[in-house]
């Protein structure tokens, strides 16, 4: 008989803030400059340098704290944690063990059965980035950069409460919303802002004790995540059910191989020999400054959703895809205050903007147009100025660089033709042009009338008014 198992999943997720300088020097935080030239001698780890702590980044641990739950810990402390690693340049991490700043939070999931799950979060704590190794294959030898070391990071440690692959991804996409929501990290996998570590273990169905976890590094997409989690499952149900021993290590997931390989030994906290840092002061925060971090947190998406549908009275299918990105609420939010039209903007958000986003492969985030240019676009649309097909065109150059639609308009001579006299020559001459469809029409073909029009819109360069020409049309027949 088949023994049945089940997956269980804690995540350690670590979140760059999204300071402009980093957490223990002024040096920028900026992504993709130059190697090394965002550095100072406190985070190249230069003898006799000492580390100034950022307020700011502070202010965003406890912010996403609250966000999530947990209890703000407001006398807090740093640790050093101690490796030897390249990129590592102090030998030592600027870390917090003992007294991290926030404990026991949760967020809540949707789960695929459409209920809804408590993912406990362990702990928040502040850290400092390491440096990054670059490995050249040609010449044979890594290279390190520093630009990232000292980049401020949250890592939120989740308790082991998720049980599939669905879930982790659920509880990612929950962690992520809120915050950029907060404004606290833009959240890019891909350019390593948001980096999620999995610790994942079986059990037979109904064991009350966890099996050996393994540790998963270099997961920079949520795809990734989803196949290396299947991936290490089905790996660790193989071992065991050989009759093998499940080994504590840390993996690194190869995702163009689907496949993960051993990279060291587990680490306990014993092993990093942690010490309370001694250059820097302990952490408090006074109950006005905590006052002060909650005035400031935004409205959230559960909270938006409800208003969306009250106040705007959009579907709430629309609602969800609209709020599913902070820049595009905001968005949504602007342009609706200057033109009054929600319904209007939701529709060239749903429709023509998703298509092109599909299109360029690019993220809500990218957006360039301002609220200013759409709301523009939908006054000229609803005015009937332009027709929808101009509209689209007219959107598809807003889009790409942010033109001001009615500038283009004007310039490219696309207003809509309402003029009776030179609709009703045009369309008299598309009659006399097409003999065989007039014949159709009166011969009760109802869709020879649409050849007709798109003949007129093409003698008209695609400006006419098209209800006019549709009444003209049949009047004339």
């Amino acid at each position: 008989m088949s023994r049945e198992y089940e997956t269980v999943i804690g995540l350690e997720v670590h979140v760059e803030l999204a300071t402009k300088t980093k957490i223990f020097c002024g040096c920028s935080t900026a992504f993709g400059g130059a190697p090394n030239t965002h550095t100072c001698p406190v985070c190249t780890g230069m003898p006799g340098s000492l580390p100034v702590l950022n307020k700011k980044v502070v202010e965003y641990a406890a912010a996403v704290g609250l966000a999530t739950n947990c209890t703000i810990n407001q006398n807090c402390k740093f640790d050093r944690k101690n490796y030897f690693y390249p990129d590592n340049p102090q030998n030592y991490q600027i870390s917090q063990l003992y007294e991290p700043i926030c404990r026991n939070g949760y967020v809540e999931i949707e789960t695929a059965d459409g209920g809804t799950k408590q993912i406990g979060i362990h702990e928040i704590h502040m850290e400092e980035d390491a440096g990054k190794l670059v490995h050249d294959d040609w010449e044979d030898v890594s290279v390190v950069d520093f630009n990232r070391s000292g980049v401020p990071l949250i890592e939120i440690v989740s308790e082991p409460d998720m049980r599939s692959a669905d879930e982790v991804i659920a509880y990612l996409e929950k962690l992520r919303l809120i915050i950029q929501y907060l404004g606290a990290s833009d959240c890019k996998l891909n350019e390593g802002s948001m980096r999620a570590d999995v610790n994942l273990s079986v059990r037979e169905v109904g064991a009350k004790e966890f099996g050996t976890r393994t540790e998963m590094k270099n997961l920079n997409s949520f795809r990734a995540i989803a196949r290396a989690i299947e991936g290490e499952k089905n790996r660790q149900i193989d071992l065991i059910e050989s009759g093998e021993k499940v080994i504590q290590e840390t993996r690194r997931w190869d995702d163009t191989k689907e496949s993960s390989h051993a990279m060291r030994s587990k680490e306990d906290a014993q092993d990093y020999r942690y010490f309370p840092e001694p250059d820097l002061v302990p952490i408090i925060i006074s109950d006005e400054w905590l006052e002060e971090i909650k005035s400031r947190q935004p409205e959230f998406r559960t909270e938006k959703l409800v208003r969306y549908e009250k106040e705007y009275e959009i579907p709430r299918y629309d609602a969800e895809i609209i709020t599913n990105s902070k820049h595009m609420a905001d968005l949504f939010e602007e342009t609706v205050a200057i033109c009054g039209k929600p319904k209007k903007v939701s529709n060239w958000l749903m429709v023509e903007t998703m298509r092109l986003l599909k299109e360029h492969e690019m993220e809500p985030e990218d957006i360039r147009f301002s609220p200013e240019h759409l709301a523009a676009l939908v006054e000229l649309a609803d005015a009937g100025t332009i027709n929808s097909t101009v509209a689209k065109e007219v959107f598809e150059q807003m889009f790409a660089d942010d033109t001001d639609p009615e500038k283009y308009v004007d310039e490219h001579g696309l207003k809509t033709v309402n003029d009776e006299g030179a609709l009703r020559s045009t369309i008299e001459q598309v009659i006399k042009d097409n003999p065989q469809s007039v014949e159709d029409y009166h011969n009760g073909k109802e869709k020879a009338i649409g050849f007709l029009v798109g003949q007129t819109m093409k003698a008209m360069k695609g400006k006419a008014n098209p209800g006019m020409v549709n009444q003209i049309l049949k009047e004339l027949l």
